[in-house]
């Protein structure tokens, strides 16, 4: 099971131009991730709004992360204020599989942001240089300028949709829309079901699944269930569970 430290921005002082603040809408559009990548078979943890980059950081290296993921949406320096545009994705220099994350994130949002997406190394920003985890810094859009500003906030749920797919892609997964949530139970011929980090019997069992537990089902891909179990996400074959 791939998991991510997803990390808003917790700067409440970086006004919207539109009204609002850049903590508020990265924590709108990382609301709306969360039932994307449960749905996908990622699994999270998350800072909270009361936190900083350093308390951030910390909490991502305290765990064992396939990806750091920081949202943030820009500023342009004094004397230019919203005249600049553009989303940027930034990644650790040295890091290939940072490189790699930011590749595929920025490719997905070429196809909803109507101007330039570039991707950047940078050794300046903590969330990149200090993480254990490989790690992805976005600057979505201009919060200063009026269109791009008025871009992110009516379109949270592509944003979130298409940064989610963008991370499946990254991690050789499905991408799955969310679907409601059900309940379940392991039904084998008694033995064990085997939880999987990918929809394959050749993937890598995270964990075995008593007969007759109950499990968290959050979707269905072909002949698959993406279920919860133990605190772990992942995948399963879907005979061997009955909805309840």
């Amino acid at each position: 099971m791939p998991t991510i430290y997803l990390s808003p921005s917790t700067q409440q002082a970086n006004l919207y131009v539109t009204g609002g603040s850049e903590e508020y809408y990265m924590n709108q559009l990382a609301d709306r991730m969360e039932p994307y990548l449960r749905a996908s078979g990622i699994g999270f943890s998350r800072n909270t709004p009361d936190m900083t980059a350093v308390s951030s950081i910390k909490a991502s290296n305290a765990g064992n992360y396939d990806l750091h993921l920081a949202l943030h949406s820009n500023a342009a320096p004094e004397g230019q204020y919203g005249k600049v545009r553009g989303s940027e994705v930034y990644y650790y220099p040295g890091s290939a599989k940072g490189k790699r994350a930011a590749e595929d994130i920025a490719e997905g949002l070429r196809a909803i942001y109507p101007g330039t997406v570039r991707t950047i190394g940078t050794t300046r920003l903590g969330e990149l240089r200090q993480t254990k985890a490989p790690s992805v810094f976005i600057e979505l859009a201009y919060h200063d300028n009026e269109e791009d500003a008025n871009w992110i906030t009516e379109n949270l749920d592509a944003i979130a949709a298409n940064i989610v797919e963008s991370l499946t892609r990254y991690f050789g997964i499905p991408f799955i829309t969310p679907q409601p949530v059900q309940a379940g139970v392991v039904r084998t011929s008694g033995g064990r079901l085997n939880l999987r980090d990918k929809p394959d019997l050749n993937a890598r069992v995270i964990l075995k699944i008593p007969n007759g537990s109950s499990v968290i089902v959050f979707s269905q891909w072909n002949d698959w269930y993406v279920i919860q179990y133990g605190g772990k996400i992942g995948y399963v074959s879907k005979q061997y569970v009955t909805i309840s």
